[in-house]
């Protein structure tokens, strides 16, 4: 049987460099099963949407005949169920606090004013945690975004793996719980955390070491 390529995409506004693209590299690596991180942000943070983000990690695949596990963060984990949805050469998924919904949470917290005038000025300041500091957001990522809210169009049953922290106050866990309530093809660890997940990583590596068995 041929090993998969394992992928990761981190989250919105986050790198490569993050503590889990660092933590599950170096486990992953160990068992002999290297990690691919993307950097997801192309040094263009600034023209960021989930379409590019899917044409960059489909360009990444190794040859069809090798399957493919992919890891997601928060939005790279919406991002990795849409490219399990479209890519069949994709057999496993693991998603971290997947932003299910997550335009409805965060354009709710941004408010009608701030998005009519990001509308309106093409431009909207996102403080990226990579960077460490503001960089504007083109409007173009909003208006793509919206053409993956329809979840009820993620069918495929592929098995998943989702670790959801219950203290989550950027994505609810009843995102999650109502994602996986619908599919029996995936399972739902709650962890007593929140979207960070930074102090549940040994928890989060013996259910992904366990799930990929």
């Amino acid at each position: 049987m041929t090993d998969p390529f394992w992928l990761y995409l981190h989250g919105f506004a986050s790198s490569p460099q993050s503590a889990k693209a660092h933590y599950l590299c170096d486990r992953c690596t160990a068992q002999g099963h290297p990690l691919t991180i993307l950097d997801l942000n192309q040094n263009d943070f600034t023209h960021l949407t989930i379409s590019r983000q899917l044409a960059q990690a489909r360009a990444s695949f190794p040859p069809s005949d090798r399957p493919i596990s992919v890891i997601g963060s928060s939005l790279g984990g919406l991002t990795a169920a849409w490219l399990a949805q479209e890519q069949t050469q994709v057999e496993r998924l693991i998603l971290l606090a997947p932003a299910f919904g997550f335009l409805e949470h965060w354009l709710g917290r941004l408010g009608e004013d701030a998005i009519a005038q990001w509308q309106a000025t093409g431009f909207h300041s996102v403080y990226h945690y990579g960077a460490q500091r503001e960089i504007p957001l083109h409007y173009e990522f909003l208006s793509d975004a919206r053409t993956y809210e329809n979840l009820a169009a993620l069918t495929r049953p592929i098995p998943t793996l989702i670790l959801h922290g219950i203290h989550d106050d950027v994505i609810p866990l009843d995102s999650s719980r109502h994602y996986a309530a619908s599919r029996p093809w995936v399972k739902l660890i709650e962890l007593d955390s929140d979207h960070l997940l930074a102090h549940v990583m040994p928890e989060i590596w013996e259910a992904v070491r366990s799930f990929s068995e």
